[in-house]
Formats: C-alpha cells, structure tokens, sequence
C-alpha cells in the first residue's frame, strides 16, 4: 500500500489530523487559550462535492485528532459551521464569553451546520454559536473557507501532509500587522541607528 492509499484510509485520519495541528500549532507558537477555528468538510473528506454526503464518522475522526493535539496544546478548538448557519462558529460558552462574541442561537445538524459543526456541538461540554471570532489560527480541511474568521494578518503554512482523505487541506497562522514606514522597528533592539534618531515624529 502507498502513502496515498494509506491516506485515504479512514483509520489514518484522527493520525493525520493531530499531525498537521501539532505543525499548525508550533509554526504559529500557538498558546493555551488562544484560538483554532477548523473548517471541515466531511463530504470532500469521503471522495464527495461539500455539502452532499456529509458522515459523521468522518467528523469523529477529524475531532478526534484535533483533541489529541490538544492534549499537550490547550488551544480552544472553534468549528466552522456551513454557509446555511452563516459560517457561525461552535465553540464552548464559557470562551465565547472570555473573547466578548456575538453568541446567535441556532443547533447545527449536519444538513444545516454541518456533520463537524454538529458532532462539536454534540461533544462540547457548553456549546453555543458565535457569529464570527478573530482566530489565532485555522485549518480547512476540503476548501471550506475559513478565513472571514482569521485575525489578520494570515500568514500561510504549508502542512506535510496535503490532504485528509480526498480533502485538500490548507492552514494558516496570524500575526500582528506591521505598522510604520521606513523608520519603523519591528525587533528589540539594544540602539538605534542615525536614521532612527533623526526627524523625530514629535
């Protein structure tokens, strides 16, 4: 049997998952209770166009992965609802509280929601909704467009392993933007130089 083959097996799935987290997460210096949004389509996952075969095996075995990584990496995990909740977000009451979200009320059943979004809610001890959340850092898996809930600045990273089942996997992590011209600083430094010094702002 290949890698390839061994990819599209679905025992290998929660193994690959937890991998590319675990990248996700020291590409990013990812912190305890920070955020990690996780779009997922089940359907891709399986070999299917998004939105038509939703399983929520797959769904276990993605959620899976991303507890095991959480174990050493206490993120706080935020699933992608689909298009039809608004790409509203399950996360637990308690950090929808912390970050200040706009909690919406709707139960995310995998042809409205989503298999992901519904097996989360289903899993997580105090689930609610968000309308949108600034995360510091997301994965899609089966291009379903995370990135309206994605700090800025999103920097891209590529995963080792490219796809989960059938699903195109991408994730990105953030940074702060830059801000300033030519004089601007972005690193401690012990000095400044000439140029630093001379033409203060005010």
């Amino acid at each position: 049997m290949t890698i390839a083959d061994r990819n599209n097996e679905p025992s290998s799935w929660s193994s690959s998952v937890e991998k590319i987290v675990r990248e996700l997460a020291e590409a990013g210096r990812l912190k305890a209770g920070e955020l990690l949004v996780i779009g997922a389509s089940t359907s891709e996952v399986i070999g299917e166009r998004i939105g038509t075969a939703g399983a929520i095996e797959t769904a276990a075995a993605i959620y899976a992965g991303v507890e095991a990584a959480r174990k050493d990496i206490s993120f706080i995990p935020v699933y992608q609802c689909c298009e039809h909740l608004n790409r509203a977000l399950v996360i637990e009451e308690e950090a929808a509280r912390r970050y200040g979200l706009e909690v919406v009320h709707a139960v995310p059943v995998p042809r409205a929601g989503g298999s992901m979004a519904a097996y989360a809610f289903g899993r997580f001890d105090k689930p609610c909704l968000a309308e949108s959340v600034a995360a510091h850092a997301g994965i899609d898996i089966g291009d379903t467009f995370i990135g309206m809930h994605l700090k800025r600045v999103a920097v891209p990273v590529r995963p080792s392993i490219r796809s989960i089942g059938e699903a195109h996997v991408t994730m990105a992590i953030t940074r702060p933007k830059l801000i300033g011209g030519a004089r601007a600083v972005y690193e401690p430094q012990t000095g400044l130089n000439a140029e630093q010094t001379a033409h203060h702002c005010e």
